[in-house]
């Protein structure tokens, strides 16, 4: 296998869990699904594309097919299973995946680019498709190959390609790339820019070994309460030991979410320099959610909106990790400090004098009442006694 190696074919001990996460609904990008039938119809479009593509840059197809002829070893080392078609075949797929992707970027960045028979943009199901299609870890073209192409065809005072692309997933992940304060740099590939976004976005965790994190209700139940993060990346999740505060990022539980954090998963089980950003995020996260109770809290304080069946959402985390091998977990620190919180005794007895007592506020007006009476009684006993 190439060093140069970063697209994968997902094995079948984690595509069985869920099989449809993994294949394209509409579009095939790149050679492993090129040559099925049921993609014919959207090759029309991606040619639609090219040809608008062209017409704008005043290039000719030559052009682009000879870059991309001088790159095609390259491009095919980065594919770690075989490659069924022919260098010339290969290069074609190349060109017309690549244009259509940056292409599409671009309508999408601007609308103006948008012409009144556009077959994706005026029709929402097409770009539902494309948010599942393009972030599969087998349906991907290599970083160098979409590079070299935009950069034939670019105005100077055009925005970054990565830059494009995260604007376009912006409605399925919370990303924040404009501006880009922080570039992504040594992309591989388009699932790779989305996960190195979230690594980049996030704070900097030592790896070490899982530690385990008790569920949100038991968490509750010891006085941590939550709060709703605000932060770049959902991995950012932090811990105020002083305050006894959980603060985690906003998340929308949707089907979409599911595609792309499991083959977010399956991408750092099979490259061996990927660490385990995002599988760390899943089991933590399933620490949490075991019970709807857990769901109630976590969706109350804002941290997860649920579009799926409640029983669906609380078994979503165990899911997706199933099978998944943990190389080192990026969470150790933090549920080494929510633990250590959790056995101190005040805010546990604190949690549980306010969750029985000062639930409500008649609850708390029955509290101070009986308490007045019981002073006043005292008082009355004590004036008895000096009395006789």
């Amino acid at each position: 296998m190439s060093d140069k190696c970063c697209l994968y074919r997902v094995p079948y001990i984690l595509q069985r869990h869920n099989e449809k996460a993994y294949v394209p609904n509409a579009f095939s990008i790149g050679p492993w699904h090129h040559k099925k039938t049921r993609f014919k119809e959207t090759q029309k479009i991606k040619l639609k594309y090219l040809k608008g593509l062209l017409s704008k840059a005043k290039r000719k197809p030559e052009d682009l097919v000879k870059a991309i002829a001088e790159i095609e070893q390259e491009a095919r080392d980065c594919y770690a299973g075989p490659i069924d078609v022919s260098g010339d075949e290969f290069v074609e797929i190349l060109v017309l995946d690549g244009c259509f992707m940056i292409e599409l970027f671009r309508k999408h960045d601007n609308r103006e680019l948008v012409e009144d028979d556009d077959p994706i943009f005026h029709m929402s199901c097409m770009l539902q498709y494309l948010y599942h299609d393009l972030i599969l870890l087998e349906n991907q073209i290599p970083w160098l190959v979409l590079e070299c192409l935009f950069d034939l065809q670019t105005a100077p005072e055009s925005k970054p390609l990565d830059e494009l692309a995260l604007q376009f997933f912006h409605i399925i992940l919370p990303l924040t790339p404009s501006p880009m304060q922080k570039r992504c740099q040594g992309q591989k590939h388009l699932l790779d820019l989305l996960r190195n976004w979230l690594v980049l976005c996030s704070e900097k965790q030592e790896d070490g070994k899982w530690v385990a994190m008790p569920s949100a209700s038991d968490l509750a139940g010891a006085g941590i309460k939550f709060k709703k993060g605000n932060t770049e990346s959902i991995l950012d999740i932090k811990f105020s030991i002083n305050h006894g505060v959980l603060e985690i990022p906003p998340l929308l539980i949707q089907e979409t979410t599911e595609v792309i954090l499991r083959n977010l998963i399956s991408y750092e089980q099979c490259h061996p320099k990927c660490s385990n950003k995002i599988t760390s995020y899943a089991i933590l996260l399933d620490n949490l959610i075991n019970t709807t109770q857990d769901m109630d809290i976590l969706t109350r304080d804002g941290i997860i909106t649920n579009w799926l069946n409640p029983d669906d959402a609380i078994q979503f985390f165990n899911k997706l990790y199933h099978d998944a091998y943990l190389k080192s977990y990026c969470y150790m620190q933090l549920c080494q400090d929510v633990n250590k919180y959790r056995q101190r005794r005040w805010p546990r007895w604190r949690a549980i004098l306010m969750s029985n007592y000062f639930s409500t506020p008649w609850a708390a007006v029955s509290i101070v009442v009986a308490t007045a009476f019981l002073i006043l009684a005292i008082l009355q006993t004590i004036f008895t006694i000096i009395g006789k």
